[in-house]
């Protein structure tokens, strides 16, 4: 029994798949997407909150004497493909900061994410971050950032709204980021 039970699961298993893999070339070779690009590239600015996880990034703000709340400047180079005829985006974002300059300091981070932009102009991503901290023995940190945001598209002016949040051993860190692009279009 248990032998005929395997052997169906593994037929309807195969039969799945292989209908599938058909599925796919078919529309693959019949209906080529039309992609279109553009950059969304400008400048970013907002706040990064240190969480109070007690980790070892608060250590090093309270030694500097700086509060968990720090600046953040820089700017957003960005690089969409959407299709032509509409539904979601795939975004490619890197993001270097400088960040504390309201305490005298320049703390360079720097984020490369990755994800998807919903027609709606809801977005979601994920991907590594560094900051340089100076010391010993790595002087980089490096965190998995997890973003998640809105852009406002006014008439080719966008606007994001992101929430994004930072993690590693040493820490967490919430941020919130905004700005301005002008959307600059080609075709491929």
């Amino acid at each position: 029994m248990k032998a005929q039970r395997n052997a169906l699961l593994t037929a309807f298993i195969t039969a799945l798949s292989v209908t599938a893999g058909f599925a796919q070339s078919k529309y693959a070779y019949d209906h080529p997407v039309e992609l279109k690009s553009r950059s969304l590239s400008g400048p970013r600015m907002g706040m990064t909150a240190v969480l109070p996880t007690g980790g070892e990034m608060e250590k090093r703000l309270k030694d500097e004497n700086m509060h968990n709340l720090i600046s953040q400047f820089g700017w957003h180079f960005e690089w969409v493909i959407e299709p032509a005829v509409g539904g979601p985006a795939f975004v490619i974002e890197a993001i270097p900061f400088f960040g504390g300059v309201e305490y005298g300091m320049v703390i360079p981070t720097t984020s490369l994410v990755f994800g998807i932009r919903l027609p709606q102009g809801w977005e979601f991503g994920m991907g590594p971050m560094a900051t340089y901290t100076g010391e010993e023995p790595n002087y980089v940190s490096s965190a998995l950032v997890l973003a998640f945001g809105k852009s406002l598209d006014f008439n080719g002016v966008s606007i994001p709204l992101n929430l994004a949040l930072a993690t590693n051993t040493e820490g967490q860190r919430l941020s919130f980021v905004f700005g301005y692009a002008i959307a600059n279009r080609s075709r491929r």
